[in-house]
């Protein structure tokens, strides 16, 4: 050690750790997305297929994905509804999206046919890969140049147009010939959104990649939606897997839609059946029925559902202490997959779906709603924890902070000044909870001899009691009322 001779300063670690932020409420949507339509088309597919895009603004996914407002080609580009959903209607970020639909798999040929020329014009139709049109002035003529007798483009409506140019080989034709590959979703299946290892390519997949989220982008997530897909149960099965133990660590929500079309349910009565055979039964699952209406567009109601937890979140510091239900969707009406609508009475229709586990959309008192605070698991389950959503989603909160804030921890010496600096730091976070009511009582943690038998900590395995109480939601308030006799005297008063 070198001879030291004066005033010298050293440092100790804080005491007190703060609290890592832990977003509530970050969705991640898995579907298909019109590639054709992003800003580079079908270049760069290495950052578009099976690849987890995050946006904080909506022109994000719009330029890196591709964007479709036509709210009838929703089921062929599911990540359009999500898009316009998430940063349209509720304004909520960032969100993550999935897309799964891989040009190179996914696409149908259109054989070589003619087209009419109108105003130097002709309009070659939807889902086209541009990069494979082949142009013909004549059925068993040559391939015409590219950039030489037509340009091709995309109008307003998503179609693909050829334009003919001035010197070319077509300029006065009345009808053009062209062959071309046109992008497929119907050729997506539950497969491709459960995903997994794909050897060929060394990449993960679908659902799969949900684990490499907070690797990349250091977010944990709040909910898995997968609309249109969801209601395949072998899906719904998986997201509640992945949503359980997201990167092996974190907990989230799945959020699964009831299908409302041939197959599935268009009386609310069938709701619990479909339910229960199909095995979402789970707490960290939200079952979501029927679909919900605004305007012309159509909606899953659990692609809603995720951007109102986002809103309702936000506006308690991002804490998950509050139910979204009794909250406005955006929605004008319930209806099936043919847009029949349905209207549920609040206190016996849609009481009765709430009691079997199932979150709906009701119109009473202040429009259009969200009605519902239990998990999948009620009432199969009735532990507060696991069978109402706000307490749920919670515990996944409050977890997944303290996994965050405390790894650094992990393999620290095993000294009584370590612990203690744990147990302050949790103990003043959650005070602070609870001086904010997102908790009831004296919330705390301990390090008790009980659970840390000496051949555990032998092994280095400490183990830190949590005692916290989210509040439950109030959903049911009862009034009594009582003819008060006695006040009659006052009229001798």
């Amino acid at each position: 050690m070198a001879y030291r001779h004066g005033v010298y300063i050293s440092e100790v670690p804080t005491s007190l750790i703060s609290p890592v932020a832990c977003d509530s409420a970050i969705p991640v949507f898995v579907g298909t997305a019109p590639l054709h339509l992003s800003e580079t088309g079908l270049d760069g597919l290495e950052r578009k297929v099976n690849y987890p895009v995050l946006a904080y603004l909506y022109e994000e996914p719009v330029r890196k994905l591709g964007f479709i407002r036509d709210s009838s080609r929703w089921d062929k580009y599911t990540l359009s509804e999500c898009i316009y959903s998430q940063f349209a209607l509720f304004a909520v970020q960032p969100a993550i999206f999935i897309n799964v639909l891989d040009p190179a798999v996914h696409y149908a040929e259109s054989a070589l046919a003619s087209y009419q020329v109108a105003n130097g014009q002709a309009k070659l139709g939807e889902d086209v890969m541009l990069d494979t049109v082949i142009v013909k002035a004549t059925e068993g003529g040559e391939a015409l140049a590219a950039g030489t007798d037509y340009s091709l483009a995309w109008n307003n409506d998503g179609e693909a147009v050829l334009n003919v140019l001035d010197g070319g080989a077509i300029l006065k034709a009345a009808t053009v010939w062209a062959s071309f590959r046109k992008l497929d979703p119907s050729a997506v299946t539950a497969d491709d959104i459960i995903g997994g290892y794909n050897v060929a390519s060394k990449k993960y997949e679908g659902l799969e990649l949900i684990n490499s989220i907070f690797p990349k982008y250091r977010l944990v997530i709040g909910e898995i939606v997968v609309p249109k897909f969801s209601s395949n149960p072998a899906v719904a099965a998986v997201m509640y897997a992945k949503a359980n133990a997201v990167s092996g660590a974190f907990k989230a929500m799945a959020v699964v839609d009831i299908p409302s079309g041939t197959g599935g349910v268009t009386d609310y009565s069938d709701a619990p059946e479909w339910k229960n055979q199909n095995n979402c039964v789970y707490d960290k699952q939200i079952v979501c029925w029927p679909k919900v209406k605004l305007g012309d567009d159509v909606f899953h109601m659990s692609v809603q559902a995720a951007g109102l937890m986002g809103k309702v979140d936000s506006e308690n510091s991002g804490v998950p202490v509050a139910a979204f239900s009794n909250h406005n969707f955006q929605m004008d009406s319930c209806v099936t997959d043919d847009e029949k609508e349905i209207s549920l009475d609040l206190y016996t229709q849609a009481n009765y779906l709430n009691g079997e586990g199932i979150t709906t959309a009701v119109n009473f008192i202040g429009g259009w709603r969200a009605w519902g605070v239990q998990t999948a698991a009620y009432p199969a389950s009735t532990d507060v924890k696991d069978s109402m959503i706000p307490v749920r989603r919670m515990f996944n909160w409050i977890g997944n902070t303290i996994i965050l804030t405390y790894h650094q921890k992990v393999d620290m010496p095993l000294l009584k000044r370590n612990i203690e600096t744990i147990i302050d730091s949790v103990n003043v976070w959650l005070n602070g909870l609870a001086s904010r009511e997102f908790l009831i009582g004296h919330a705390y943690v301990e390090f008790a001899e009980a659970d840390n038998p000496t051949t555990d900590l032998l092994a280095g395995i400490v183990r830190f009691h949590v005692h916290v109480t989210p509040p439950p939601a109030m959903k049911e308030l009862e009034f009594i009322l009582e003819y008060d006799v006695s006040q009659i005297a006052t009229l001798f008063e």
